[in-house]
């Protein structure tokens, strides 16, 4: 066991999800989340994955949560998406394939065909709704659901790919502004709530700023492809669309500035952010992830400045207790765990002037997650049975155990397991 806490808590959770048989018979996660990134074993299979890349496992661990994830047909076509059947599975085979060479090369060739073919019919349903003056759903542009997840995955498993290439043509077509019943609004406004369904509170919808769900994952993953050598006509033009909304947006608080999670038509039409009490700074909302984005397309477009600036704005995130006391779980998505990971690896591309900064704030989110004197394997157990996270990537152990490996041990992933959330 290592005498780090949470590296002793990553080895516990590791060691109770060692087999998918031990699993709780009629368990969530090998029923109706098996082909589920989140929940499932794909997502459990990256922990173990992430472990023997750094020899602190075995292969075979990781090769049988992929075995538990693929024991049924997998789902694609119009049901599946970047988290879910086809697309989810191929997320953790590359992740291993990229160490074991050859490895799962028949099934990836498979994956990659009809995942190609299914954005491909996403691209055009976009096109069409785009042609005829409607507005987008979430799930057409998100980051779990829609065109940016399959972004994310395309990017790093085909770069130079004509799918590559016809998803970040639409990324950019979605910042351009669409008029909607007179009104000029932003390209990615959406007549529905955050949940994707129609919602009371949000009459004439909304604009989603979020990495999961809105701009700020598009912004992401435009700007890892301009960084990776991947630009397509307008791609810069698109990227300062998107940072001027942000900027346009951004509140300057006690605690720092901040992001809204979503601009409301009330809002658009006042020019106003709606008064608010300080929200919790995560991955999938918040200025911890928008703080990533932002220096990704500050890094894209070589503007120090505002590099300087998204980083200093995480600094003071994590350091802000208002937002940390919204705060209330461990989990990668919207927890301590989450917020350490991404101040890792801001720190690990950020200005020598604020690296050690973002460095210096790890130490107080790794001991939110395991306070001194809790008992690793109690934590561990209590973790994974919780009944709401479970032992799932997106909120619960597994998510949690991968995202206390980099800010423990100061050392980036050895697998890509964070691509999928675009901030790697």
């Amino acid at each position: 066991m290592n005498a780090h806490p949470t590296l002793g808590l990553v080895d516990a959770i590791a060691a109770r999800l060692t087999d998918p048989e031990t699993m709780p018979h009629g368990s969530r996660t090998l029923c109706s989340d098996r082909q589920h990134l989140a929940y499932g074993p794909p997502g459990i299979a990256l922990l173990h994955i992430e472990q023997a890349a750094n020899g602190l496992g075995p292969w075979h661990r990781a090769h049988d949560w992929l075995a538990a994830a693929s024991r049924q047909p997998l789902t694609s076509g119009p049901d599946s998406h970047p988290f879910y059947g086809v697309p989810a599975l191929a997320h953790a085979l590359t992740c291993a394939a990229d160490h074991l060479p050859g490895s799962y090369q028949r099934a990836l060739d498979a994956s990659d065909g009809q995942i190609a073919v299914d954005a491909g019919r996403r691209l055009d349903a976009a096109h069409r709704r785009i042609d005829a003056g409607r507005l987008p759903h979430l799930a057409e542009f998100d980051a779990i659901r829609g065109l940016t997840g399959y972004g994310a995955y395309l990017l790093r498993r085909n770069p130079g790919s004509s799918t590559t290439r016809a998803v970040l043509d639409y990324c950019v077509r979605l910042t351009e502004p669409i008029t909607h019943h007179g009104e000029t609004l932003p390209g990615w406004w959406t007549e529905t709530g955050p949940s994707g369904s129609p919602d009371d509170r949000f009459p004439g919808g909304h604009a989603n700023t979020g990495m999961a769900h809105g701009i700020g994952g598009v912004l992401a993953l435009l700007a890892i492809a301009a960084r990776n050598g991947s630009v397509t006509d307008g791609h810069h033009a698109a990227l300062h669309s998107i940072l001027t909304w942000l900027d346009r947006w951004k509140e300057e608080a006690d605690g720092g500035p901040a992001w809204p999670y979503w601009v409301t038509h009330g809002e658009l039409r006042s020019g106003r952010l709606s008064p608010s009490a300080p929200r919790r700074p995560s991955w999938c909302y918040g200025t911890a992830g928008l703080a990533r984005a932002q220096q990704f397309a500050a890094l894209a477009l070589g503007d120090t400045g505002r590099q300087i600036d998204a980083e200093n704005a995480l600094v003071a995130a994590l350091t802000d207790p208002e937002q940390l006391k919204a705060t209330t779980d461990n989990g990668l998505c919207h927890g301590f765990a989450g917020l350490a990971h991404i101040a890792a690896r801001t720190a690990d591309d950020a200005h020598p002037s604020t690296a050690e900064k973002l460095r210096a704030a790890i130490p107080a989110l790794l001991t939110a997650v395991i306070p001194p004197g809790i008992d690793p394997e109690l934590m561990a157990t209590a973790l994974i049975q919780e009944e709401e996270s479970g032992p799932g990537l997106l909120d619960g152990a597994a998510g949690i155990a991968l995202a206390l490996l980099a800010p423990s041990t100061a050392a980036p992933p050895r697998s890509p397991w964070d691509a999928c959330l675009l901030i790697a």
